[in-house]
């Protein structure tokens, strides 16, 4: 089969689902209904195994689609949550950490009494870096400036500590808890009841859109993560999901085909949920949360967390959690992997988007 180029298209050309030929067809695509609605999904707008009208992954990645499932995930409503860390990594702390937020800069330490806090890190005397303060016996912040002693309590208005969730994998900030638009929860995706989790985080110099619109090109995995992927397919296209047969290369010789399919909750989330194979029911949350926005020292940061959610309903699965500390190393260093790689793709979104305005 010749593609348009005169060549013959590979494997690694295009996404093939067991090496047959297929035709991608988005929502967008399909005949309208005079009343306005597009028809439900047939069968005839799924792959089949006779139809030889082949679309490359350049084809089917449409920048128009794409940049709608974004618009369309970021008018959604956040409830004014975003997400700072994994939760273990910040009940985990020895000492103090600084975060920005949204512009915001925090500190953040933990005391037997009271767990975790998140405060300002700009003292409310003076001025002075409390991510440099010491934390005295009684979990207070001192002040390395003056002395001021502040409580995980707060100081009243001058200093009062952040409104934080913990939804069990990762803590959320609400920097508004008074806003109309604010909820009581994050907005979350529906998780596995039973799963072993890991989380990384990495910061990339752009937009939180243009690292949901990164998940939202699902075509680029095979070209740009060939040690990830041996073969994707998107079998169906909506502005609100996402579906897909994927093959992760599990090693050189074996791989695991399974289904998925990508969605945004809120703006700033999108979760890869596995449909069906080996992990049904996992998860994948990429949270894309702003650091600090564009100045004229440089371009904003945007921290990318990633939480993976894997649960199976194999018998000896419950048994193999404890096993968590050998498997949860291993989930991390694929993720971390593939972000280095996708944090290039999402600031080169920023790059170009920054050049046009």
């Amino acid at each position: 089969m010749k593609s348009e180029f005169g060549g013959t298209p590979t494997t690694n050309g295009r996404s093939s689902r067991d090496d047959r030929p297929f035709r991608f067809v988005h929502e967008s695509e399909r005949d309208v209904h005079p009343s306005g609605q597009v028809p439900p999904m047939t069968h005839n707008d799924l792959p089949m195994a006779d139809d030889h009208s082949l679309v490359p992954d350049w084809k089917q990645a449409d920048p128009a689609a794409i940049a709608r499932s974004l618009a369309a995930a970021r008018a959604k409503p956040s409830g004014g949550w975003l997400v700072v860390d994994s939760t273990r990594t910040l009940l985990g702390l020895r000492g103090r950490r600084r975060y920005w937020i949204d512009g915001c800069e925090f500190v953040a330490w933990t005391t037997i009494d009271h767990g975790l806090t998140l405060a300002p890190a700009t003292c409310p005397h003076m001025g002075a870096d409390l991510s440099a303060a010491k934390v005295n016996d009684e979990g207070c912040l001192v002040c390395p400036w003056h002395g001021l002693e502040l409580p995980p309590s707060g100081l009243g208005e001058r200093w009062r500590p952040a409104h934080l969730f913990d939804d069990g994998v990762l803590t959320w900030i609400q920097l508004d808890p008074s806003s109309p638009t604010a909820t009581v929860e994050p907005i979350l995706s529906e998780r596995p009841s039973v799963h072993l989790d890991g989380v990384i985080r990495k910061v990339a110099r752009c937009e939180p859109e243009d690292v949901i619109a990164n998940r939202l090109d699902p075509w680029h995995g095979v070209h740009f993560h060939p040690y990830a992927f041996h073969d994707l397919v998107v079998t169906r296209a909506t502005d609100e999901a996402i579906d897909l047969d994927v093959s992760y290369r599990v090693t050189r010789k074996h791989r695991l085909r399974v289904g998925a399919r990508f969605s945004c909750p809120e703006p700033n989330t999108i979760v890869m949920t596995i449909t069906s194979g080996e992990g049904a029911g996992s998860v994948v949350e990429t949270h894309a949360t702003p650091l600090e926005r564009a100045s004229a020292k440089g371009a904003p940061r945007t921290a990318i967390v990633e939480a993976t959610l894997a649960t199976s309903d194999r018998p000896g699965f419950v048994h193999a959690m404890t096993g968590a500390s050998v498997a949860r190393p291993l989930i991390k260093l694929l993720a971390a992997r593939l972000w280095n790689d996708d944090a290039k793709y999402a600031e080169r979104l920023y790059e170009l988007r920054s050049r046009a305005r």
